[in-house]
């Protein structure tokens, strides 16, 4: 990692706390290089935003950690990290902040930034309309433009007259797998001729432990209907087989372990078993239909439904605000229950067939270029000071 920050005409400070973040800023930074040569960017960022020019004073690596308690095992690290970009706003301010995700730090450099007289570009905003609405009023405050991926928050927040911009999302470009579905099942040794699902467990450990049990019991009776059923397994960069396989110990059914091709396990399915998160926007990206499932303890789940202020959790049902794929939650997660719906999905074909039609029309509202901004064009205004 270098100190130095490169001198050119524009300065853009970009920040990417997370490795999502760091994929999505890296492509932002390349658009935006294509455009002019007359830009540098510096700031917080993973090996992609490195490899698209960014000068990276802190690796965001360092930075990735999810619940309470890793935050505070890091909190040295996280607290540093703001402090060094603190201090750079206020001792040699850029001529734009960009960040990207990552709200709780996000935010706070978003305040100081506005101390500074620096101009805030926020991409990827955090789900103010799903709970804790009220920051939508300090988001005002601190944020000069919400460059947003989804159609409604657009809406959402020209209701509290925040500046704002629907950029797209940018799954709808990186989601795609690497052959057609054919010659995948051939390179995953399936049968082309019996039925394919995918089971879709997540990406922590914590989800695993919850979850996966529930899964492979929904497995187990979905085999007893079909026997010649078919099942694939993504394992996640964050995890390894170790993590998975010793819930299968007790299985018998024929399944397959695929490690860090999550799209190319998609494209093999016929449907899928998943919990719910970001996974369940790049499945619906591909047009499979899904059983989305979520259960967490009862205190937790009592707390979180007086919180949230959206009826779904899967996102594509979110946008479209309607059941477009099943959700099971909490009591509705039974095993029984989840078997008995994903056959749905398989054999019931007019509700196949329009399950894909919506979820069709859910990628194309995502990617509308008659309704979204160009990002790399906003940033290049706002840095230029011209109308948004």
């Amino acid at each position: 990692m270098t100190e130095a920050i490169s001198s050119k005409n524009k300065r853009v400070m970009i920040i990417a706390g997370e490795a999502s973040g760091d994929i999505h800023a890296a492509k932002l930074v390349r658009e935006v290089n294509e455009k002019t040569s007359d830009i540098s960017f510096y700031g917080i960022g993973g090996k992609n935003m490195l490899e698209a020019g960014v000068e990276t004073l802190v690796d965001s690596s360092e930075l990735a950690v999810v619940g309470l308690f890793e935050v505070l095992a890091h909190w040295n690290t996280i607290s540093g990290a703001l402090k060094k970009m603190q201090h750079l706003l206020r001792t040699d301010p850029p001529d734009l902040l960009v960040l990207t995700d990552y709200p709780d730090f996000n935010l706070r450099l978003a305040k100081t930034a506005k101390e500074c007289g620096v101009k805030v570009l926020y991409y990827i905003s955090p789900q103010v309309w799903a709970w804790r609405q009220k920051r939508v009023f300090k988001i005002k405050k601190i944020v000069d433009m919400m460059a947003v991926v989804f159609p409604f928050e657009e809406a959402f927040y020209k209701k509290y007259d925040v500046p704002v911009r629907f950029v797209g999302h940018p799954l709808v470009d990186e989601v795609h797998a690497s052959a057609d579905q054919h010659t995948l099942r051939d390179e995953f040794l399936l049968d082309n001729d019996k039925p394919v699902i995918g089971l879709f467990p997540g990406s922590r450990k914590s989800e695993i432990k919850r979850l996966l049990p529930i899964i492979v019991e929904s497995a187990k009776r979905i085999v007893a209907d079909n026997p010649s059923t078919q099942f694939v397994i993504p394992v996640a960069s964050t995890l390894t087989e170790e993590d998975i396989l010793p819930y299968f110990a007790e299985t018998e059914f024929d399944m397959r372990v695929i490690q860090h091709r999550s799209h190319d396990v998609m494209q093999v399915c016929d449907a899928i078993i998943t919990v719910s998160g970001t996974v369940t926007l790049e499945i619906a990206i591909m047009q499979i239909p899904m059983v989305v499932i979520n259960k967490i303890n009862k205190l937790s789940h009592f707390l979180v439904k007086r919180m949230l202020k959206i009826d779904y959790i899967a996102l594509c049902n979110i946008i479209a605000n309607k059941n477009i794929v099943p959700e099971l939650i909490q009591y509705d997660a039974q095993p029984e229950k989840i078997a008995q719906t994903l056959s749905e999905l398989t054999d019931n074909q007019e509700l196949r067939q329009s399950i894909i039609s919506e979820l069709g029309s859910i990628k194309d509202k995502l990617s509308d270029d008659e309704l979204k901004t160009d990002l790399s064009t906003l940033l290049i205004n706002m840095l230029n000071n011209k109308t948004i």
